[in-house]
């Protein structure tokens, strides 16, 4: 008898199956949650889909997120699952909130606020703390349903606090005992279902008061010993953000690492402008390291890391002026009429700047450009505000401060920070294309206040397999190959990545034609009212999650079909 009433049937589209394999033409049944069958003159279904002109692939699998809080008061992990994102990895960077005594709450809160830009009053009012260990923060996840699939990792960060209190914040070093009840706590969450371990060992990430995060300079006997216990349970991988200052001794521990826990690792790679090729260093490494029997993959971002800059978010390049000082807890309207005024406009051009961490990264003008609709994330070295300021025969603070006016204040001005030490992205194209990389370093949920940079994943799909103009593109199944399978496959998740039957109904049905990255735009949806920069994305006409349409033609369904996912349990 031949089956009938299949929930999905996705029809006539062109099947980019996230193998790498070419694309070919073929329709989709969809049963259960699973790829069911593929192929011509399928029953009719329950919901038909036509893909006509269309490109079908799995759903992307996006590794390097932060919305440990977001899922705890959210449903919706947007806006990353606006980019056709149907499994999210969270823990990252070694920041979480679990485990966490109630005495340390506001500890992690801090760090959270200061490492990934989520301000305090969402986080106070926003998490229920319906929690004290990391299995209990697992169970509470349990508990909810999602637009996409939750993954998690242990973040070094809470056990180090966890376990060490003052000591752990303080940085000093773990006692035996410490590592001992770290390396357990690890182990514990990985057979709890975490799909990994994470830690952070560069400066950049602080508190929200200037101090390093507490996993900063940890010691190689804390490594090692927490590494052991992930080895022991035979699951996970051990995530690694670094600045590698000092590249030979850093990579020789992180080897040690890798080797002692036999399990895979991931280090983030970046171009960095003082350092332009020290990236290229760092992957030969872990070629040489993967070569000995280890396995590490550097994780890159599709695009440069770098900051907005605007008169209504977090950042400006006269954030360290009195006179900005004096209005930046005004409303919007009364603050462009403020900004607006020519008496104040020539305080705030004439004014000294005063401290501020950030101070030299957002007025190095050779180096900050206008952010085109849509956004150019490769702009040309001669749109920049001192190459523009000189052709137009006034300073780079008038022509930044004029050009942040417009659109009633809320322009917005771009500040790539790695991976533009050249003027393009040719550097990114090599990381891509390195066999030994993946696709990550979005940071959905987290610096919202300066960046969107979960659209990094479409950026993957429009910039370097379409549109391109200053260099070399990729193929477009080579895209959906690192954007699923790749990401499935390193974190371990064999039942999602490809479009096969038996495989999970994970798809998106996407309008290449029309997919497009929208500018940049701010809403006050986070609890207690908060702020976020989020960005809308255009073209993907369906997002399925196990087998449930959540998104259509970019506006939400009412299913909620994604769940946490634990790994094996033991």
């Amino acid at each position: 008898m031949p089956r009938i009433g299949s929930d999905i049937v996705i029809r006539n589209g062109t099947i980019i199956d996230g193998t790498g394999a070419t694309e070919f033409k073929c329709d989709i049944e969809i049963n259960d949650g699973i790829i069911v069958a593929m192929g011509v003159n399928l029953p009719r279904g329950v919901n038909e889909i036509d893909a006509e002109n269309k490109i079908v692939t799995p759903g992307f699998i996006d590794i390097h997120t932060h919305y440990d809080a977001q899922a705890t008061w959210s449903n919706r992990m947007t806006p990353s699952s606006w980019n056709g994102v149907t499994t999210v990895m969270i823990g990252n960077c070694g920041v979480g909130f679990a485990p966490c005594k109630p005495d340390d709450r506001e500890k992690l809160v801090e760090l959270m606020e200061g490492v990934e830009d989520i301000p305090e009053p969402v986080l106070t009012e926003g998490l229920p703390w319906n929690w004290e260990t990391f299995d209990e923060y697992l169970d509470a996840l349990d508990k909810k349903s999602f637009d996409v699939d939750i993954v998690t990792q242990v973040p070094h960060a809470a056990i180090r606090v966890f376990v060490m209190g003052n000591r752990g914040v303080n940085r000093e070093d773990a006692t035996s005992e410490d590592r001992a009840q770290m390396a357990k706590l690890v182990e514990d969450g990985i057979r709890a279902g975490a799909l990994g371990f994470s830690t952070s060992r560069t400066i950049n990430h602080r508190t929200v008061s200037g101090a390093f995060t507490p996993t900063l300079g940890a010691a190689e006997k804390e490594l090692i010993e927490i590494s052991k216990a992930v080895g022991s349970v035979g699951a996970g991988w051990v995530q690694v953000i670094s600045d590698f200052d000092d590249p030979t001794k850093e990579i020789g521990l992180l080897e040690r690492v890798a080797v002692t826990s036999g399990r895979p690792m991931t280090i983030t790679v970046l171009q960095r402008n003082d350092r332009p090729e020290l990236w290229r260093e760092i992957m030969s490494e872990i070629s040489r390291i993967n070569a000995n029997g280890a396995k590490i993959v550097g994780q890159i971002l599709t695009r440069p890391t770098g900051v907005l800059l605007g008169f209504h978010i977090s950042l400006n390049p006269f954030m360290a002026c009195d006179a900005w000082k004096e209005i930046e807890g005004l409303s919007q309207n009364k603050k462009f009429n403020k900004l607006k005024t020519p008496s104040f406009k020539e305080r705030m051009l004439k004014e000294p700047q005063g401290e501020h961490l950030m101070r030299t990264r957002v007025t190095e003008w050779d180096k900050i450009f206008p952010l085109e609709s849509p956004p150019n994330y490769e702009p040309n070295p001669k749109n920049s505000i001192a190459f523009q300021a000189r052709l137009r025969g006034c300073s780079p603070e008038e022509l930044a401060y004029d050009m942040l006016l417009e659109n009633d204040g809320t322009s917005l001005l771009y500040r790539p920070l790695s991976n533009y030490a050249d003027g393009n992205l040719d550097a990114v194209f090599e990381m891509i294309n390195n066999p030994n990389s993946l696709i990550g370093l979005g940071d959905g949920g987290a610096h919202v206040g300066v960046l969107t940079d979960a659209s990094a994943i479409t950026y993957l799909l429009t910039h370097w397999a379409r549109d391109r103009t200053r260099g070399s593109k990729i193929s477009m199944p080579m895209a959906i190959k690192k954007l699923t399978s790749d990401n499935a496959n390193a974190i371990g998740l064999a039942d999602r990545g490809v479009i096969k039957v038996g495989k999970k109904a994970d798809i998106n049905v996407i309008n290449f034609s029309k997919l497009n990255i929208n500018s940049p735009e701010v809403m006050y949806d986070l609890p207690a009212g908060g702020r976020r920069l989020v960005q809308r994305v255009d073209g993907f006409d369906a997002t399925i999650v196990s087998g449930q349409l959540v998104s259509e033609f970019g506006v939400s369904t009412e299913a909620l079909p994604g769940r946490l996912v634990r790994g094996v349990r033991f």
